[in-house]
Parts: C-alpha cells; structure tokens; sequence
C-alpha cells in the first residue's frame, strides 16, 4: 500500500517518523519552514517537496506520483484536486476537532478559547472543501482546567500515531466505516497570528483566562500593553481581590506579590509572564 503524507511542523513530524518505519512511503509534501521534516526526508532518502504546491509550482513531481493512500497531517496549505487525484483508493486527513464543529485552522486553541470540556482527532475523507468529508474514524479528547494549547498539542502527538495507524489497517482489510458529517452544525474557525492575542480587559474573567491559557508559551502567548511595551501573559487565575465597579478595566489593583487586574465581573491575578518582560508595575495604573 503505497502512501504520499502531507505533514507540517512538530505533529506532522510524529507522523510521518510513524508511518515511515511501519508502511510504504512514497512521497512528502511539506513547507519550507518545517525544518526537522525536510532534514529527516533527505537523511532517509524519502522523496519530497517542500513549499506550497499551487499555482503550478508542483505541476512536474505531481505528474510523475500515485499512491494508493494520501495523508494529512496538520499540512500548511489548502489540498488541490490535482493532489487528491493522485490517490487510488482514499485521501484522508486528519484534524484536530471534533467534526464538524471547528473545521478549519488551530480547532484545538479555538476550543480552548471558548472553554470546551472536550475536543477531538477526526479522521476524515478529504474533498476540495475544507474539512467537509465523511469521517471514518473519531476520538475524543478531554481538555482539563489546567490545559493550555500546548499541552493539547502534547496530547495529540500520543494518540495521532495510533489513529493514523487504525485508519491505515482499516483501509488494508477494506473496513473503513464512512459517516458523512452533519453540515448543518458545521462551524469553522479562521487561522490564527501572532497579533490575535491581544486581550480586552473588557471580557470575563472566564474568557480571559481561557484566552490566555490557549495561547501560553511556547505559543506566541496573549498580550496586553503597558507604557507602551507589549506584555505577554502566560498564565493567570482568579482572584477575590476587592475593587469597586467603576473602575475601569484592566486597572492594576495590587502588584505584590503578583499583579492584580480588575476586569468586568471580577478580578485576576497574574501568574507569569514573559520572560521578555521585565516591567515595573504600578498600582492604579491600567493595562491596555
């Protein structure tokens, strides 16, 4: 069973280690960033292409590929039909969610956001539309109070290799069960940056803290803004700290032994932050 994997930073990496050593690799697609994927192709011999494969870029190598199976693991770029067609029997991607709910890009940080109980690893048919295929197979993952994106992330590098693993012997015995998603309860979430973080102390401490939370180091963290230095925040809880409802948001309360923040129905105690920040916080002063 010949396999082509299209696989992106440190999960991809997992996954294409995993599928190297135990089924037919042909072929990688990968970005140009992801490093650590394009050292272990060239160190063992595994034929690739790095960089986005559209607008003809690719058009050459695509002509000269099949595989019987196509993958997908946390790839970078929108899967053209020319790609999909290389596949003989299935293209099957896998996402980090629980399909349909949160197709798109960084699911598992959106589910932090919004304060999920739980996400996922769907293992689904891959069409010309983004994450809309039948799933074939599907796990669920517990986010706890304490998760951060990072550590999700951590989570998944466990059970991803196991499921691609499943979903390949399925397709070996010609088992694959297909379920067509409901997409009507489809919700899809946009790509994230950097500059995303920004926090409005405006917000719930609740949203707050799940702001923050999935987003925390080695991500690029959340941030707020004080005498006009960026301030990332990694990590915060409530606090029972008084303060008068009034005052604005974002007002410093108390600055130690922590740094204390007035917010819209409570207050917040930051726990750490970056390790570029080295600031000198006054009480009575506000976070932007």
């Amino acid at each position: 069973m010949k396999i082509i994997l299209l696989c992106s930073g440190g999960l991809g990496q997992t996954i294409l280690e995993a599928v190297n050593t135990t089924r037919d690799l042909v072929f990688v697609f990968t970005d140009k960033k992801s490093k650590e994927i394009i050292a272990y192709c060239e160190k063992n011999q595994i034929d690739f292409f790095a960089g986005n494969p559209r607008l003809g870029k690719a058009d050459e190598i695509i002509a000269q590929l099949n595989c019987d199976v196509l993958l997908s693991v946390n790839y970078l770029f929108v899967v053209k039909e020319n790609i999909l067609n290389l596949a003989s029997k299935y293209a099957i991607n896998f996402h980090g969610s629980l399909l349909p709910k949160y197709r798109g890009r960084t699911p598992h940080v959106w589910a932090i956001i919004n304060g999920e109980k739980k996400t996922g690893i769907s293992a689904h048919l891959m069409t010309t539309e983004v994450d809309d295929g039948a799933i074939v197979k599907q796990v669920e993952v517990k986010i706890g109070h304490e998760d951060t994106g990072s550590s999700i992330l951590e989570k998944f590098g466990l059970i991803f290799p196991k499921i691609v693993d499943e979903v390949l012997e399925d397709v070996k015995l010609d088992q694959l069960k297909k379920t067509n998603q409901n997409h009507l309860e489809a919700t899809y979430y946009q790509k994230r940056t950097p500059e995303d973080g920004h926090i409005n102390w405006n917000w719930h401490k609740e949203r707050i803290r799940n702001w923050v939370r999935a987003q925390a180091a080695p991500y690029p963290g959340a941030f707020c803004f004080y005498e006009n230095k960026k301030i990332i925040i990694n990590k915060m809880e409530f606090d029972e700290h008084g303060f008068t409802n009034e005052s604005p948001n974002g007002l410093i309360l108390a600055t130690n032994p922590f740094v204390i923040v007035k917010v819209s129905n409570g207050a917040i105690k930051i726990l750490e932050f970056g390790s570029e920040n080295v600031v000198n916080f006054k009480k009575g002063d506000i976070l932007k």
